[in-house]
């Protein structure tokens, strides 16, 4: 659902849109009734004020799930949108600080976790400020946007003045912070391409396994990264809680100017190929373009496939995320329990196939037989389902499909794409993080992330199309496969290295 609204403030006039759905069980962020305060001509900032909510959300001893919030604007009344920078110091009126107890507005305590580096400030992370678990529901909260240091959207060289009419536009995505820890790589199984088991107890990716049991900074028999800062999955990390969603891609994709809607577009070309080549529903995609805004159409809550690795990284640098590795599937997965041979990523070798579809296409799908996965094309389920389908708030992991940090659908509905090992491409990522702005074309400009070409990104995960045991957490088989199509069981899902 979106909600708009218009403030006028000095000089400059601002309309306010949020661009979040609202849902009823997991994947249901919402942004709301967002405002202008504070505007500072002086200091040439302003604050944007909203509330947001969301529902099964936790803070515990182990971890927490978290909203990744940022703010796009535009100065040409919609045309073009570029990535606001928000203020780390503003004296006494800025509301931002370095994460320790930051809390604001009524409603549901948060604190804000802010990214550190100066010219990192491309969002922020709001999660729960004490212990709890349901429903979050926070009014008020306050960022500061630094006008003053980004540049008219149209043409991104000219500053931005007093006198700029700017359109701004909220959005968040639901994270899951994976802590700093020592964790097994690879399950001792007979999951194919498996990692020699190895327990990854360093952040310095480039430390060789030794001793018994083997540890080091990556699994042994592997070559090592080409950097010790390579994220091997022992320093913390944010995940996406679940697979991009249809409507999470359209609205990412309505922010990109024709040029890039054209490359982006998935509903052209060739099936399975370089795209879905409809309109219509094709495996339960139901997107739709031909030029303006595309439309999510009926399953706007359902996990989006027909996406390349180009998509992946593109979606990853437009919303300030990076993709992950194959290591951080695995500590994603896993935690820090003990290995289980063949385990799937709610942490048992167990498994319930999606047989049929309940409320199809709405916020509340659900599988018809209490299934935790998708996988082999059942002939009733042709296609992914619902982002946290089979999650409510009374579910146990392995009924949800949760991992062990409580992130959902890493076994299983879309494969997953990291980055591997595996490849020398791969091991020449260094983590970066997308600036929020993609090239002209449309595709992703960070250095050292694998490009267009895909060489240096993988698959894990499995798919609803694809055989169960692709799913298992260690199973590697398509681990360094380069592919740059749009397929009908491809997804997209992204990471940020915590602050």
């Amino acid at each position: 659902m979106r909600r708009f609204m218009s403030v006028l403030l000095l000089l400059v006039f601002f309309f306010f849109l949020s661009a979040i759905r609202s849902t009823l069980y997991a994947n249901n962020i919402t942004v709301s009734n967002v405002a202008i305060t504070g505007q500072s001509t002086s200091a040439q900032a302003c604050k944007v004020q909203f509330g947001i909510s969301w529902d099964n959300s936790w803070r515990n001893a182990i971890n927490y799930d978290a909203a990744w919030v940022f703010v796009k604007y535009s100065t040409d009344s919609g045309a073009t949108w570029a990535h606001a920078t928000l203020k780390s110091a503003d004296g006494d009126t800025n509301p931002l600080d370095d994460g320790t107890g930051w809390s604001a507005g009524s409603g549901t305590a948060l604190q804000m976790v802010i990214p550190s580096a100066s010219t990192d400030k491309k969002g922020v992370f709001l999660r729960r400020s004490a212990s709890g678990s349901g429903t979050v529901s926070t009014t008020n909260i306050q960022l500061v946007w630094n006008w003053g240091a980004d540049k008219l959207s149209s043409d991104g060289t000219t500053a931005i003045t007093t006198s700029t009419t700017a359109r701004v536009k909220v959005f968040a995505i639901e994270m899951v912070y994976i802590p700093e820890g020592t964790f097994s790589a690879g399950s001792g199984g007979g999951e194919s391409s498996c990692f020699t088991k190895t327990m990854i107890n360093t952040a310095n990716a480039t430390t060789a396994p030794s001793g018994s049991p083997l540890a080091g900074g990556y699994p042994s028999g592997q070559t090592a990264p080409n950097n010790a800062s390579w994220p091997n999955g022992f320093g913390a990390f944010y995940i996406m809680k679940y697979d991009v969603s249809q409507g999470q891609w359209v609205d990412f994709f309505n922010t990109l100017t024709a040029n890039q809607k054209t490359t982006r577009d998935i509903t052209g070309g060739v099936l399975n190929s370089t795209g879905k080549a409809s309109d219509n529903e094709v495996n339960r995609n139901t997107i739709s373009w031909s030029s303006g805004d595309a439309s999510a159409g009926a399953n706007q809550y359902v996990g989006c496939n027909f996406l390349s690795w180009a998509d992946v990284t593109a979606y990853a640098d437009w919303a300030g995320l990076r993709p992950f590795t194959e290591l951080e599937y695995e500590k994603a997965a896993r935690g820090t329990a003990s290995a289980v041979a063949n385990e799937y990523a709610w942490g048992s070798t167990a498994n319930t196939q999606v047989t049929g579809i309940t409320n199809s296409g709405a916020s509340n799908e659900t599988a018809t037989n209490s299934g935790n996965i998708t996988y082999g094309s059942h002939a009733s389920v042709q296609g992914p389902m619902r982002c946290g389908f089979a999650a409510t708030a009374s579910t146990t992991r392995q009924q949800a499909g949760a991992s062990y940090y409580g992130v959902m659908e890493l076994s299983g509905n879309l494969w997953k794409r990291p980055v591997t090992i595996g490849n020398t491409d791969g091991r020449a990522f260094t983590g970066l993080h997308g600036d929020g702005a993609l090239d002209a074309s449309g595709n992703a400009n960070v250095t050292n992330w694998p490009g267009t070409a895909a060489s240096g990104s993988g698959f894990r995960g499995g798919a609803w199309g694809d055989d169960v045991t692709n799913a298992r957490v260690s199973d590697r088989y398509y681990a360094a496969y380069t592919s740059t199509f749009r397929h009908y069981n491809y997804g997209a899902r992204c990471a940020r290295t915590s602050p």
